[in-house]
C-alpha cells in the first residue's frame, strides 16, 4: 500500500518539483493540495493534475503524510494542524523565523509523536558525502575555519514580505549551510554576528547577508547567503571550504554537471544527482520503516536558533549573539 501524500500550500517555489518527486518516489503516491489562497491551490492542482482540496480537514482526511510548501510564518500554523491530525511532516526551510514559532514547532511534534523531517536536500549530494567522509578521517588535519556560500537569486513574491517570510536572505539562505556544517563539525553553534545589507535591489528586505558562527569544537565558519546571483548560470550555489592544519579541502555541491559557454552567455547543463528526489526518497522510506530521516526535526531547529540569533546580530549592527538552541 502506497504512502498518500500530499502538499500542504503551493506558496513555496519548491511545491512543484516536490509534487514531481512524491510521485515519483517509490511506495509513495500523491494524493491532493490544499492552500489557504483557493485561486493559488486550485491552479497549482490543475497544474499538476492532482485533486484541489479546499477544506483543510478534508484534506488531511486523505493524506497519511504532509509536505508543507507555505510561508515561513504560516509553518507552526499547519505543523500543529496536521501534527494534531497524526500525519507525518516533511516541512520546508527554514522551519521558523522567530523562537517563539520554532517552540510551537517543537511542542506539537513531540506530543503528537508523528514522523517530521526538515526540508534540506544538501546532505543527500555525493559531492557533500565525500567531502564529509575524508574530513571525518582527517585528510586535512584539524579543521580550524570554513568560507562558505548559500548565494542565490532573489525569489521575490512572499520571500522578500517580512511579514509572511520572518526576513530576507539571511532568513532563506542560511539554514542550508549551517546545517552541512553541524554535520561536517559534530559539535553545535554557540554564537553568531551577522551584518545585512539591501545594495543588490535597493529595497526594504535584505539580500546581502554575511554571517559568522563559533561552534563548540573551536572552528568558525563564515555563510554568504546573499542574494545575489542575477543571470548566473544557476539558481545559486553551495560551497565550502575548510582550513586545516593540514591542508585545505574544498567542495561544489552543484557542480556535478558540465557547462557551457555560448555568445557571452554561461549555462549549466546538468547532470548529477536530484537531490530533491532523494531527499523525499527518504522521506518516505523513513515513514514506511518508522524510521528517523537523514534531516530530522532537531537538524531544522538548529539551523533556526542560527537565524534567529544572527537576525538579532545584524539589527544590532553585528554584535555577537549567543545561539539558544533550548526551543
Amino acid at each position: 500500500m502506497s504512502l498518500r501524500v500530499g502538499v500542504m500550500s503551493a506558496a513555496h517555489v519548491h511545491a512543484y518539483g516536490l509534487a514531481h518527486n512524491i510521485r515519483a518516489s517509490q511506495g509513495a503516491e500523491l494524493v491532493g493540495i490544499w492552500d489557504d489562497d483557493a485561486t493559488r491551490g486550485a491552479r497549482a492542482a490543475d497544474d499538476l493534475k492532482t485533486d484541489w482540496h479546499s477544506d483543510l480537514d478534508a484534506f488531511l482526511n486523505v493524506c497519511d503524510a504532509v509536505v508543507i510548501c507555505s510561508e515561513n510564518v504560516k509553518h507552526a500554523d499547519h505543523v500543529e494542524r496536521s501534527a494534531q491530525a497524526g500525519k507525518a511532516i516533511l516541512c520546508e526551510k527554514p522551519l521558523a523565523a522567530s523562537a517563539n514559532h520554532a517552540a510551537r514547532i517543537k511542542t506539537a511534534v513531540d506530543e503528537a509523536g508523528v514522523p517530521f523531517m526538515t526540508a534540506f536536500p544538501c546532505p543527500y549530494s555525493p559531492a557533500f558525502e565525500q567531502y564529509m567522509a575524508r574530513l571525518h578521517d582527517g585528510a586535512i588535519g584539524r579543521v580550524v575555519g570554513w568560507n562558505t556560500t548559500n548565494q542565490g537569486s532573489c525569489p521575490f513574491g512572499w520571500f522578500v514580505d517580512p511579514a509572511l517570510s520572518g526576513g530576507g536572505a539571511l532568513v532563506d539562505h542560511t539554514v542550508h549551510v549551517l546545517d552541512l556544517l553541524r554535520r561536517l563539525t559534530k559539535s553545535e553553534p554557540e554564537w553568531a554576528q551577522a551584518f545585512v545589507g539591501n545594495g543588490m535591489y535597493g529595497q526594504d528586505f535584505d539580500d546581502i547577508a554575511m554571517v559568522t558562527i563559533g561552534f563548540a569544537d573551536g572552528s568558525f565558519a563564515s555563510i554568504d547567503s546573499s542574494w545575489g546571483k542575477t543571470g548566473y548560470k544557476t539558481w545559486g550555489n553551495v560551497k565550502l571550504k575548510a582550513v586545516g592544519t593540514g591542508g585545505t579541502a574544498e567542495a561544489d555541491l552543484f557542480g556535478q554537471g558540465p557547462d557551457l559557454y555560448v555568445d557571452g552567455q554561461h549555462r549549466h547543463l546538468g547532470g548529477g544527482s536530484d537531490l530533491n528526489q532523494l531527499m523525499v526518497q527518504d522521506f518516505v522510506d523513513s515513514v514506511v520503516q518508522a524510521r528517523p530521516p537523514r534531516a530530522t526535526l532537531q537538524d531544522g531547529l538548529a539551523a533556526t536558533a542560527v537565524v534567529v540569533a544572527a537576525s538579532e546580530s545584524a539589527r544590532h549592527k553585528g554584535e555577537k549573539v549567543t545561539v539558544d538552541l533550548g526551543f
